[in-house]
């Protein structure tokens, strides 16, 4: 992990072109842009600013007249087709005068390292910001609705995982635009300290008032958990193992690089547990 020494406030007068900006990192990027005084181009499917992975022919309108783009990749960097599509990115973004580009990125996915090297090959100045497990996947990801009817089913067996909070993850993605100092870096970001999923679903149960109790899963059994929510077979076998790969342990070590950008320690999982759940407490106890 490298680190910045330089917290000059020095690039808020640009228009930053923010890539999935309804997702859970693109909305706070989005927002902290904005206070920061930054122009922000917020991509979507269905925005003012049409933006989508699936379609190559809105990725030149929306970075036309950028000076800068933040990078959310959907599904995931490690998937199939994502190399190519950060290759095809990172060219366009040079093409259209794009200086700096900051890339979300998963820790510990080999897939995902290739394709960060494919978008900085296209010659923009790049910051990339590889993440932990998010913290909100509990409460506004694909786990939201079974942690609300009192199960954690995931094949996490009984890895730790230093959960992120995403609002630590976005001022971190916000600094690596707005400030000098960042370009060409990797920073590794998670939260202050691992937990299992089991001591998570306590958290979850504490700070909402009712039992949350995690269930361990097999890969198959997760992969077929994900074919009756809808998605396809291949998609739900490709995610599932992708998730048992992340949690085998060697994501479970914490780092520095919250305090690194920040100069402050990273929020811990109760505290996002209490502002995500609190109030679904305090109404059962009223």
């Amino acid at each position: 992990m490298t680190t910045n020494t330089n917290d000059t406030r020095a690039n808020t007068a640009q228009t930053v072109l923010v890539t999935s900006a309804t997702g859970k990192t693109g909305r706070r990027v989005a927002r902290g842009l904005e206070e920061s005084g930054a122009r922000v181009r917020a991509g979507s499917r269905g925005g003012a600013t049409r933006f989508d992975w699936e379609d190559t022919a809105t990725w030149g309108p929306a970075l036309d007249g950028a000076d800068a783009a933040y990078v959310s990749y959907y599904p995931d960097l490690a998937a199939p087709g994502a190399e190519e599509a950060m290759r095809t990115f990172g060219e366009l973004a040079a093409a259209h005068g794009v200086r700096r580009l900051t890339l979300l990125s998963g820790r510990g996915e080999p897939a995902a390292v290739r394709a960060e090297e494919a978008l900085r090959a296209g010659g923009a100045e790049l910051t990339v910001v590889r993440a932990s497990f998010f913290a909100q996947n509990f409460s506004e990801g694909f786990l939201a609705e079974g942690v609300a009817a009192g199960t954690l089913a995931f094949p996490a067996g009984g890895t730790a995982e230093p959960f992120i909070d995403v609002d630590d993850l976005a001022e971190v993605i916000v600094a690596t635009m707005v400030q000098d100092g960042h370009a060409g870096l990797v920073h590794e970001v998670t939260g202050p300290r691992a937990l299992t999923f089991a001591e998570a679903a306590e958290e979850l149960g504490r700070a909402s008032g009712r039992e949350v109790a995690y269930q361990p899963m097999s890969e198959g059994e997760f992969a077929a958990m994900l074919v009756g929510f809808g998605l396809p077979q291949a998609e739900a076998q490709w995610l599932s193992g992708l998730f048992v790969m992340l949690l085998d342990g060697h994501n479970t070590p914490v780092t520095d690089g919250v305090k690194r950008v920040l100069g402050r320690e990273p929020r811990d999982f109760p505290a996002y547990a209490e502002r995500a759940f609190g109030t679904a407490r305090e109404a059962l106890q009223a």
